[in-house]
């Protein structure tokens, strides 16, 4: 996702790390810059911070909900609406697979009403993650497989010496 094109708190920073440039938003600059004491939130609050500071537009994220977080550290309570979006959302197999399927269905529906089915897309990526002891296995010895299944601890009784080559 794109960040917003306002920095009302001038948080934007930048940092190079081998010899390459990354922007982030910095809560040590905000806070000089207007949002006194945010130093003080819980890690929680300061992540939820962060994201507003990134994406404040002045539409879906404007600078009163990011003193709202400010405004926490008085009262320990707020009634302002926030805009939160993850860079990432993981789903477990359990959750993931019923949020496909729902996907799947919204894009047929789309695409019975002869509209572009394209159009129905999560805003913010996702990994779906699928456990290794949800998963049944006949042929360690595939190569495919066991290069594939390096990349889990194996975590189940289903997983015993007898699957080794």
């Amino acid at each position: 996702m794109k960040p917003g094109n306002k920095n009302s708190f001038n948080s934007k920073s930048k940092i190079n790390i081998n010899n390459q440039e990354y922007t982030y938003y910095s809560i040590a600059e905000a806070e000089k810059n207007g949002l006194e004491g945010v130093s003080k939130l819980p890690k929680s609050l300061k992540v939820l911070l962060e994201n507003l500071l990134r994406y404040e537009d002045d539409t879906t994220v404007n600078k009163n909900q990011i003193t709202a977080v400010k405004d926490w550290l008085k009262t320990k309570k707020s009634s302002t609406e926030i805009a939160y979006r993850p860079a990432r959302v993981l789903l477990q197999d359990y959750t993931g697979i019923p949020a496909v399927a729902d996907l799947a269905a919204m894009r047929e529906a789309v695409k019975e009403k002869a509209k572009d089915p394209n159009t129905i897309n999560p805003l913010s990526a996702v990994d779906l993650v699928t456990l290794k002891s949800s998963s049944y296995l006949n042929k360690f010895s595939n190569k495919t497989f066991r290069d594939f299944g390096s990349l889990f601890i194996p975590s189940s009784p289903f997983f015993s010496d007898s699957f080794k080559e």
